[in-house]
C-alpha cells in the first residue's frame, strides 16, 4: 500500500512541474482518438517447417492435408496419408494492419501452434496469406520464427521455458493491399475518448473551442466530440488534427478501487473517500494434517496388513482489535488509515467488500 502511495505522489510532483496550468493535465492524444483512426486484425493458416522432429505428430491430420496443398501448388502430387511431417507444424499467424498502412510496409506477425507440435524453435514459416474480416489478402508473411523459450526431452525427463508453441517473425509480412479510408469525408473530425467520461468530454470540448477561438466543437456524448471542418480554421485537417492532439486537458478521474483476488493486488483511485466506520478484522486458520500409518499383524496371527490414516485439524483464529477508521478526504489519509489495521493485502480485499457494503466506502469497486 505505501508503494502506491508514493508512486502517486511521484506522478503528481511530475505533472506540477511539466503543467504549471493543470495538475493531472495530459495531452489530448493519450486521451483520445480520432475516429477511423484505428488498425485492422488480419489471420492466416500457415505452415513452419525445418523443425528438428519436434513437429506435428500423426495425431494432426490437417498438418499433412495442408502440406499435401503447399506441394500440389508447387507441382508435386502427394498422399497426405502417406507423409509423416515430424519436421512440420500447422499455425495460426496473426498480425494488426495499422491505420495509413501502404503496400511495402513490413508488419510483425504472431504464430500459435495448432497441432501437438512440442516448439516452433529453429522454424521458417512459408509464405502464408493474410486476410482481413472482409476474406480479402492484405499481407503476405513468411520468415525465420523466433521463439522466447525453449522445450527439450531426454531420458524420461522434461525441460521447459516460457511458452514454446507461440513465436513471432518480426517484420515477416509485407502489406499487399491498403484498406481505403478518407477521415474528412464527411467534412468533420470525430474526437473519441478512451474512457468515456462525461466531465471530461466536456473539458475537451472547452479547449479545443478555447483553440479556435469560437464555439464550434460539441460534445455529443460522453465519448465523443465533434468538430466541424472550416476554412476559417485557417489549416489544412492534418495540420489540424495535430494541433489538437498537444492540447492539454484535465481528466477526471472516477472514484474507483480496482482488486484482483487472484494475485492479492490492489489499486486505490484518487478520489477515493472513506466514511467514518468502525472496523475488526480478525483471521481464521485452518490447518489440516494427514499421516498415514501401516498396521502389520504378527508373523502368526490371522490378520492382514492394514493401512490407517491418522488426521488432525486445527482451527486458530486471531482475534481483531475493534478500531474506528475516520472520515478520510485524501488518498493519502485512506492509505494511512488502512495501513493503521495492519492488515495484509489480501484482508484489505475482504474489507473494501465490507466497507462497500456497509455504504462507506464512496467509490466504485471493481473486482477481477
Amino acid at each position: 500500500m505505501k508503494r502506491v502511495f508514493w508512486i502517486t505522489l511521484l506522478v503528481l510532483g511530475t505533472s506540477v512541474v511539466g503543467t504549471p496550468t493543470a495538475v493531472n493535465a495530459a495531452r489530448l492524444k493519450d486521451l483520445a482518438d480520432v475516429e477511423g483512426v484505428r488498425g485492422n486484425e488480419l489471420v492466416g493458416y500457415g505452415l513452419v517447417v525445418g523443425l528438428e522432429g519436434t513437429g506435428d505428430k500423426r495425431g494432426s491430420a490437417f498438418t499433412p492435408q495442408a502440406t499435401a496443398n503447399f506441394l500440389e501448388r508447387m507441382g508435386i502430387r502427394v498422399d497426405p496419408k502417406e507423409l509423416s511431417l515430424s519436421n512440420t507444424a500447422a499455425v495460426i499467424v496473426t498480425a494488426t494492419l495499422p491505420p495509413f498502412s501502404r503496400p511495402g510496409m513490413q508488419l510483425d506477425v504472431t504464430l500459435s501452434s495448432l497441432g501437438d507440435a512440442k516448439t516452433l524453435q529453429g522454424g521458417m514459416l512459408i509464405m502464408t496469406p493474410l486476410r482481413g474480416a472482409d476474406g480479402q489478402t492484405y499481407a503476405v508473411a513468411q520468415g525465420a520464427v523466433s521463439v522466447g523459450g525453449f522445450s527439450v526431452e531426454g531420458g524420461g525427463d522434461t525441460a521447459q521455458k516460457n511458452h514454446p508453441t507461440v513465436g513471432r517473425v518480426p517484420e515477416g509480412a509485407t502489406v499487399e493491399r491498403s484498406i481505403p479510408f478518407d477521415m474528412f469525408a464527411n467534412g468533420q473530425i470525430r474526437i473519441m475518448l478512451r474512457q468515456p467520461d462525461f466531465t471530461t468530454v466536456t473539458r475537451v470540448q472547452a479547449a479545443i473551442n478555447r483553440f479556435v477561438g469560437q464555439e464550434r466543437a460539441m460534445a455529443v456524448d460522453a465519448a465523443s466530440v465533434i468538430l466541424p471542418l472550416d476554412p476559417e480554421l485557417g489549416a489544412s485537417p492534418v495540420h489540424l488534427v495535430a494541433r489538437l492532439q498537444e492540447l492539454e486537458v484535465e481528466p477526471d478521474m472516477p472514484a474507483r478501487v480496482v482488486v484482483n483476488e487472484r494475485t492479492g493486488t490492489i489499486i486505490i483511485g484518487e478520489n477515493v473517500r472513506v466514511s467514518t466506520v468502525a472496523l475488526a478484522h480478525g483471521n481464521l486458520n485452518i490447518t489440516i494434517r494427514s499421516e498415514t500409518q501401516v498396521s502389520q499383524p504378527q508373523a502368526l496371527a490371522e490378520g492382514e496388513t492394514a493401512v490407517v490414516e491418522n488426521t488432525d485439524i486445527e482451527v486458530a483464529e486471531e482475534g481483531g482489535q475493534l478500531r474506528v477508521v475516520e472520515e478520510t478526504v485524501s488518498l493519502g489519509q485512506v492509505v494511512n488509515g488502512l495501513n493503521s489495521l495492519g492488515a495484509t493485502p489480501r484482508d484489505l480485499i475482504a474489507i473494501f467488500q465490507a466497507l462497500k457494503q456497509a455504504g462507506a466506502l464512496q467509490a466504485e469497486l471493481v473486482i477481477m
